[in-house]
């Protein structure tokens, strides 16, 4: 199966979407530009998905449900946020469908036009803030802390699954707050979840930082993000985190009453992560073979694969290896038993390392009568024949460690593709050869930020945190320049 997928140093694009589609995750769709997930891929997903909720929920969350179909008027409220979504906007202008009379099939009814047209959710912040204008009265509604899982649509012409589809799925939380402090506080601690999930979770390290002004989310002060890196040395956006202001408060009048009786606009924030998560995952770890998954995401930790011939033999090994799956399960550990007798062993090695099933185990009736199994593992693909006995804690180790290798091996290759230049010649050769986040001095202005991603396509992709004030002069301009800033070309 291997032999289907693209290599990585051939075309990368290719290398990815092979992978996406051969190793089950997904597949097209018969809309444009928007995709279908499969099993597979929507339990790496609800995998995902649970971890996160649980995050959310013990830094005291709750989950909510806005509708999906926006006033129109709604968006003109906050002047950036409609300018910044405006291009991706689906618009729904009639409720009712009839017979062409010319026997065409279906038509869109005349009659039944919109007073005021919808807006498919392209983000839900304006029919949440309407709706917080009723919910916020006083200094003891607050903090208001919500999160809803959901679908959104921002209509996108160049697609690629997982990473940019018109219709993906997407966490988004919308928090409200009596204090600016506090909001700020909320929308760093967001971000930061977003860093512990992505580097424990997802084996993805990842650089926490803050957009540039142009790069920021239509309508916030600030937004806080995680940038990861890709195998081909382009950055991906893994999570934001949007510090709103009062902006949204007073585009929606929400005002609350303060304990000194007076009235005051709340302080918001809003983050959210979306599907694009899977393909970060698949970006940074899978090989020239298949995917490669982090144990604590991946749908299948530990595959069982019977080697036997004849009824007889398999009936011994299905009673032994049913306890074995027992006890892997009691151990919490998320096991397959594939006795399909209708492909081969080797097929279906072949398809659980094309899937990234980090363990597989291979047993056959002379291991049972030497009380060991073959293991193989995933990320370095070495095999060692382990004793049956105690094995499940055996697996729980070599899964711990499957996870640490990832990440540590993505790691590496984040620390050797952070490069500081000072001059732009340097600049755009690095960008070329080498690729990765390149830190070069920034005069801070928009003019300059828009030049380079001009004569480059590479954009700021975070100011980091804590960045040290570094005196020296604009790779471009020449201009004064107050610290460095990441560049990277991105997804």
């Amino acid at each position: 199966m291997s032999k289907e997928i693209t290599a990585r140093a051939v075309d990368y694009s290719q290398w990815y979407n092979d992978l996406v589609l051969k190793g089950g995750l997904a597949d097209y769709s018969a809309v444009k530009g928007c995709m279908v997930i499969k099993p597979y891929g929507f339990a790496l997903w609800e995998n995902m998905r649970d971890v996160l909720d649980k995050m959310f929920k013990d830094t005291g969350h709750q989950n909510a449900y806005f509708p999906l179909l926006i006033p129109k008027s709604f968006l003109s409220k906050e002047a950036a946020h409609v300018e910044g979504f405006a291009k991706e906007c689906a618009v729904v202008t009639h409720y009712r469908l009839k017979n062409d009379p010319n026997g065409g099939g279906v038509v869109v009814d005349p009659e039944a036009k919109l007073e005021e047209e919808l807006i498919i959710r392209p983000t839900s912040e304006t029919i949440i803030w309407n709706t917080y204008k009723d919910w916020i009265q006083s200094y003891r509604d607050l903090p208001l802390l919500i999160n809803q899982w959901a679908n959104v649509v921002r209509w996108e012409m160049r697609t690629r699954l997982f990473l940019r589809t018109a219709e993906f799925l997407w966490q988004e939380g919308h928090t409200a707050h009596a204090t600016e402090a506090e909001a700020v506080e909320e929308a760093q601690k967001m971000m930061e979840v977003y860093a512990t999930f992505a580097e424990n979770y997802l084996a993805l390290p990842v650089i926490r930082g803050t957009k540039s002004e142009s790069e920021r989310f239509a309508g916030a002060v600030d937004t806080y993000c995680i940038e990861a890196l890709m195998q081909d040395g382009k950055a991906l956006q893994a999570g934001t985190s949007h510090f709103l202001g009062q902006n949204f408060a007073k585009a929606f009048d929400v005002q609350f009453t303060g304990k000194d009786n007076k009235l005051e606009y709340v302080w918001a924030t809003s983050w959210g992560v979306s599907t694009r998560l899977v393909g970060a995952l698949v970006m940074a770890h899978s090989d020239d073979e298949g995917l490669v998954m982090p144990p604590r995401v991946a749908p299948i930790q530990v595959v069982i694969v019977p080697i036997y011939k004849g009824d007889d033999q398999k009936k011994v090994l299905d009673e032994r290896i049913g306890a074995l799956v027992q006890e892997l399960k009691q151990a919490g550990i998320r096991v397959k038993y594939d006795d399909n007798d209708n492909s081969r062993p080797g097929w279906k090695f072949a398809e659980y390392e094309l899937k990234g099933v980090p363990v597989r185990l291979a047993i056959g009736p002379r291991d049972l009568e030497n009380g060991v199994a073959e293991v193989a593992r995933r990320d370095t693909r070495e095999k060692a024949n382990l004793p049956l006995e105690g094995l499940a804690a055996r697996i729980q180790d070599l899964l711990e460690e499957i996870q640490h290798n990832l990440y540590q091996k993505a790691l590496h290759f984040q620390e050797t593709h952070v490069t500081q230049v000072d001059d732009f010649e340097t600049f755009q050769k690095v960008l070329d050869e080498k690729g990765g986040f390149v830190s070069a001095p920034w005069d801070g202005t928009a003019e300059t930020e828009e030049k380079i991603k001009e004569l480059t396509k590479a954009t700021i992709r975070c100011i980091p945190l804590n960045n040290p004030k570094e005196g020296g002069k604009d790779m471009l301009t020449g201009k004064p320049s107050a610290e460095r800033v990441l560049f990277a070309r991105a997804y």
